[in-house]
């Protein structure tokens, strides 16, 4: 991720796309099922599997593609009565059912993940992550220096990061560089952390005052912090800091300042030597699409504005 802050632009309307698509066979229906943090939480998949037949054969014998997320980031995956549910285990429901397989979602912290697929722990990650450049050649973004192994990314929804506050006390904070001399919370590892070491740096260069950072292994963390004081703002991905806005302290805690910035999208990790799981993934996505599934899913969540019109490997910049 670079330095420069950049305004999100207006989301993208939902539509169906049907280019290159398998005619749907049977309704596809939504269920989750969870255990405890650093178990695993599978969803299920059954009936007629009309794309089973591009899956590697070890996938094919497995029945499971093992997934990494971390299920503690609302909306887009968390855990409810045991259960894990949002965004994420809900399409990896809809493609599971259109590949014939099940998908075991695995929790760990989310700056863990990729270390955790180029281990091969899991298949493939997917938990909200930004399919960026940075990620895809395997580097650190603030050094440029290499880390391990790339990533492939099929990408799903487009989605931008937000500012919050608590509600009713924004410390005068309306954009990133109201910021200067102030403190943010965040979530370790991720674009808000880099959007927040980025801005620091400007802040300092511009004699404003650095930024103090503190990064937490998850999002929600970071809320409590705020919450309590422990912070002037804080900042993550729209989906997850509007759903906050929404249901903590039944609306009363946080609201949004200012507008989106750096709309990316989320993408489904998968090591660039996976190609065929990955477009088998790809296909998958098309087909969910096509057959109007990934529009209801969307806006159970939500996240309309965010919908992709089609399944796309590396679009991220």
């Amino acid at each position: 991720m670079t330095a420069s802050i950049t305004r999100r632009r207006a989301g993208m309307k939902s539509k169906a796309a049907a280019a290159g698509a398998i005619a749907v066979t049977g309704a596809l229906l939504l269920t989750g099922c969870g255990d405890q943090r650093d178990k695993t939480d599978t969803i299920r998949g059954s009936g007629t599997a009309p794309l089973f037949s591009l899956l590697p054969k070890k996938i094919q014998s497995a029945g499971v593609i093992k997934v990494g997320s971390d299920i503690n980031y609302p909306p887009v995956e968390f855990k409810k009565n045991g259960q894990v549910i949002g965004l994420d285990p809900d399409l990896a429901e809809a493609m599971g059912k259109a590949l014939g397989v099940k998908f075991e979602f695995n929790n760990a912290t989310f700056d863990t993940l990729l270390t955790g697929l180029r281990s091969k722990r899991y298949d493939i990650a997917m938990s909200a992550m930004t399919d960026n450049k940075s990620r895809q050649e395997g580097v650190n973004p603030d050094t440029g220096k290499p880390v391990g192994e790339g990533v492939d990314f099929v990408d799903y929804l487009t989605a931008g990061v937000s500012i919050y506050t608590r509600k009713g006390d924004d410390q005068g904070i309306k954009t990133w560089d109201d910021l200067c001399g102030k403190k943010i919370v965040v979530q370790r590892s991720t674009v808000s952390h880099d959007l927040a070491k980025a801005q620091s740096k400007s802040c300092e260069k511009d004699h404003k005052g650095k930024i103090s950072i503190e990064a937490f292994g998850n999002d929600t963390e970071a809320q409590t912090r705020l919450r309590g004081g422990g912070g002037d703002a804080g900042a993550s991905d729209f989906p997850v800091a509007a759903y906050a806005v929404k249901t903590s302290g039944g609306g009363n805690d946080f609201q949004i300042v200012g507008e989106q910035v750096e709309a990316a999208p989320y993408g489904i990790a998968v090591a660039k030597s996976n190609t065929q799981l990955r477009d088998a993934l790809r296909q998958a996505l098309a087909f969910i699409i096509a057959n109007g599934e990934y529009d209801k899913i969307i806006a159970k969540w939500g996240v309309k504005d965010g919908a992709v019109l089609k399944a796309v490997i590396n679009g991220g910049k």
